[in-house]
């Protein structure tokens, strides 16, 4: 089996697990994020090993001898077994900062990636529940300890649009009850400052005894599994679809599309861009004016209601 398809265990040059190393010492870059790098390098070294004759090793040199005609034929390679634009683009930001780590630190002469260019994919608009779906998620009476530890997880997802990986890291300490707020570390462990609405706060402090049945020595996380360990990301994706299912939404609802509601409806509400981006924890305001566009039909029909010549009556003739 060739160790360049797994993606855990592949081999990686020394040179690129150094880099991974620096994103997490220096860079201070969450686990799941340098997954992700890791796993768009492992691309980048299995195109240059499929140029080799010797397909399993892929040493420092190869990978510091590579110019931009052969960053480029690997995007057209990528490109033509399927991924898209968005992935690709993704993947050459990877490399990019990979080779720019390279001049920096081991005085290499050039970036191969600088010049290249990747087709770009049609933006697609995130998905967000509407407000009375996202009521309609969220209004269940838990029946066990496990649906009452979901409710709290949901609710706190929705009240305060937090990432999935946001969620998993939480400890009860970071939940201010009096204040009614959640300090969040998130991406480049940076921290923030969030309210919670009051329903969280109940459903909160409805799970926190139940969690201490749970809690097994050592474990510090805010939500468990009931092994009293910290809950996997996936395991939550799967319960909140489960719950969809059972509150009768039709669409698949994933953690994220919580998180868009959030941004969605609370800028439908208040129109402070700056305000959601804080809340969002968004480094630039470009990521957040994304939600601009899921309220065009909500701005519409306010125009249509609110402004005095938004619908103009006939005169009587």
């Amino acid at each position: 089996m060739n160790p360049l398809h797994d993606e855990h265990n592949a081999p990686l040059p020394p040179l690129l697990d150094e880099y991974l190393a620096y994103l997490a010492s220096t860079r201070s870059l969450s686990a799941l994020t340098r997954h992700s790098y890791r796993r768009d390098l492992i691309a980048l070294v299995r195109c240059i090993a499929s140029l080799q004759e010797n397909e399993y090793t892929v040493s420092d040199s190869a990978l510091t001898q590579l110019q931009s005609h052969n960053i480029r034929h690997f995007m057209a390679r990528l490109h033509h077994s399927g991924l898209s634009g968005r992935s690709l683009a993704r993947m050459l930001s990877a490399w990019r900062g990979f080779y720019r780590y390279l001049t920096r630190h081991h005085h290499h002469n050039d970036n191969p990636c600088l010049d290249v260019r990747v087709p770009k994919s049609p933006q697609k608009l995130p998905h967000a529940l509407s407000p009375d779906e996202a009521a309609q998620l969220l209004t269940f009476d838990p029946a066990d300890a496990l649906a009452v530890r979901d409710l709290a997880m949901f609710e706190l997802f929705y009240s305060s649009g937090l990432r999935l990986a946001e969620l998993t890291q939480l400890q009860p300490a970071d939940i201010d009850f009096n204040e009614g707020i959640v300090r969040v570390t998130g991406k480049g462990n940076k921290t923030r400052v969030v309210p919670v609405g009051e329903l969280a706060l109940r459903a909160l402090q409805a799970w926190l005894p139940l969690r201490d049945t749970w809690l097994i020595p050592g474990e510090t996380a805010l939500f468990l599994s009931q092994r009293g360990r910290r809950i996997h990301p996936r395991t939550i994706a799967t319960r909140l679809h489960q719950r969809a299912l059972l509150q009768n939404l039709d669409e698949r609802v994933h953690p994220h599309a919580l998180r868009h509601s959030f941004a969605s409806h609370l800028l439908q509400s208040s129109g402070d861009l700056r305000a959601v981006q804080e809340m969002l924890g968004h480094s630039s305001i470009r990521s957040t004016q994304i939600y601009t566009h899921l309220d065009f039909q909500h701005l519409a029909k306010v125009y249509d209601q609110a402004h005095p010549r938004a619908r103009r009556k006939p005169k009587a003739g």
